[in-house]
């Protein structure tokens, strides 16, 4: 796992705080990077909420001067297919973001069905124990709260594997300890987050 420091030279403007590479997104990144080699200049990146897919996207067009059109699934049809012959004709590339790829859409317009089904396709997944932690780090951070990779370690081998569960651990840890300062243990992570039924109670000590 890293930060973004990748092949290519992403730029820093989008926030101060970067995009963690790791093995759950780490072949939506390379991919991304190797847009020149695209079959087609479309592709459609899927992933979890909160998952940074929206994020990744805005840095890769930023890079590439893609074109980006977020939540797809909602999008009108009209506009995805012309966009989708645009990219195509200009030889620019176009960065679809959705939740899952087609055919879960439900697509009406069969031009529209036949240009997705020969779009290249990459998936960010359900973050490992490793990002996990590194992403306990960085939120709880940026809420002004301190906890040491033994306790981010502590946290990702004890809750769900997903996105949604990590903000809700540092929801859950920001309003308990809004007032304390320094780092935070995990006695008190344990007690919080088994009051909050996010982990299960268990005699489990450390």
């Amino acid at each position: 796992m890293s930060q973004i420091a990748l092949p290519f030279d992403w730029p820093a403007a989008e926030s101060e705080q970067d995009f963690i590479v790791s093995d759950s997104n780490r072949l939506a990144v390379r991919h991304l990077d190797h847009w020149s080699l695209w079959p087609v200049p479309v592709t459609i990146l899927s992933g979890p909420r909160k998952s940074g897919r929206s994020f990744l996207g805005r840095l890769f067009a930023a890079r590439s001067g893609a074109e980006l059109i977020d939540n797809a699934e909602r999008v009108d049809e009209e506009a995805i297919f012309h966009a989708w012959n645009r990219a195509q004709s200009k030889r620019h590339p176009l960065l679809l973001i959705a939740d899952a790829p087609p055919p879960s859409w439900a697509i009406a317009l069969p031009d529209l069905a036949s240009r997705l089904a020969a779009t290249p396709q990459v998936a960010i997944g359900e973050p490992d124990d490793a990002l996990i932690a590194a992403l306990l780090e960085r939120l709880m951070a940026a809420r002004g709260l301190a906890i040491g990779p033994d306790v981010a370690a502590w946290i990702a081998q004890r809750i769900e594997r997903s996105y949604i569960a990590v903000h809700r651990v540092v929801d859950v840890l920001d309003t308990a300890a809004w007032s304390r300062r320094g780092k935070i243990g995990i006695p008190f992570v344990r007690d919080t987050l088994k009051a909050a039924a996010v982990i299960e109670d268990s005699s489990e000590e450390g």
